[in-house]
C-alpha cells in the first residue's frame, strides 16, 4: 500500500501517530512546551497531543519515559482530559501519586481537565524530589498546576518529543495542534531547539499518509486529513 488516506489506522494501537524531536536537546531537569488545540475532532474517538520525555540516571542510563498531555477523550465529561503517565525500562506502568484532579472513568493516569481549543497551555515536566517527576500543566493567564507525580527514578530528562496520537479515521474532519516554545532547563540555564525532526507513523504499520505539520507564525502545527507538506525526515524549524 503506497497510502492510506480512508478508513482507520490499522496499527496495533490503531491510531496513527506523528511527532517532533528536539534536535539536539540537552539532558534537562525539566521540559517545557505550549499547546492550543486549534481544530478540535466531531467524533467521539480518542486523540492525544503530549510532551514526552526520558528519564535518564547520572550515567545516562534510561530508566522509563512519561508523557504529559491533553486528550479528546469520550469517557470524560465535554470528552476532554488530561494525561500523565508512564512507563519504566521494563515497560512496566509507572507507580504515581493521586491526583488533584477527579477521573469520571476513574483512571490513575487521565484526569478530567477541562480545555478549551483555541486556547494555549503550557505543559511542563519537572523534577519534583529524587524519583519523582512532576507533570504540570498551566491555563491562561493561570500559574502551574500539578496533575500528580510519577516514580520513575534518574535524575534528568532526554530525547523530548511533541506528538499527536490520533485514533479518529484518516478521513475525518481535520484536527490540528499548535507547538510554540520548547524549552529545555538545567540547573537554571534554558535551552531552546531551532529545528523539530518530523516523523510519521509509516504506512505499513498502519498510519494515515494524509498527517502533516506546517510552520506558521503562532508555531509549528500537526494536522491530520491533510495534504502532506513536509516529508518524513524534514527539519522544520521552531517558530
Amino acid at each position: 500500500m503506497t497510502s492510506r488516506t480512508s478508513g482507520f489506522p490499522t496499527s496495533g494501537n490503531g491510531a496513527s501517530s506523528f511527532h517532533l524531536w528536539w534536535v539536539d536537546a540537552p539532558a534537562g531537569d525539566s521540559v517545557e512546551v505550549s499547546i492550543t488545540v486549534e481544530w478540535e475532532p466531531e467524533v467521539d474517538k480518542l486523540c492525544f497531543w503530549a510532551l514526552q520525555a526520558s528519564f535518564a540516571d547520572s550515567n545516562g542510563r534510561r530508566v522509563g519515559g512519561a508523557h504529559l498531555g491533553l486528550q479528546w477523550n469520550p469517557r470524560f465529561p465535554r470528552s476532554r482530559a488530561a494525561n500523565w503517565g508512564g512507563y519504566d525500562a521494563n515497560g512496566q506502568v509507572l507507580r504515581g501519586t493521586e491526583s488533584r484532579f477527579p477521573s469520571a472513568p476513574r483512571d490513575r493516569n487521565t484526569r478530567d481537565y477541562p480545555w478549551e481549543p483555541g486556547r494555549e497551555y503550557r505543559l511542563r515536566i519537572v523534577l519534583a524530589e529524587p524519583g519523582w517527576w512532576s507533570g504540570q500543566i498551566a491555563g491562561p493567564g493561570e500559574d502551574f498546576v500539578e496533575i500528580r507525580r510519577l516514580e520513575a527514578g534518574g535524575e534528568l530528562l532526554e530525547a523530548p518529543v511533541v506528538w499527536s496520537e490520533i485514533f479518529t479515521r484518516c478521513d475525518d474532519r481535520a484536527v490540528a495542534a499548535c507547538w510554540r516554545d520548547p524549552t529545555v532547563e538545567r540547573a537554571g540555564s534554558v535551552w531552546h531547539p531551532q529545528s523539530y525532526l518530523v516523523n510519521y507513523q509509516a504506512i505499513d504499520r498502519g498510519g494515515c499518509s494524509n498527517t502533516t505539520v506546517v510552520p506558521a507564525a503562532a508555531g509549528v502545527v500537526q494536522i491530520t486529513n491533510s495534504p502532506r507538506l513536509v516529508a518524513q525526515g524534514e527539519h522544520v524549524p521552531v517558530v
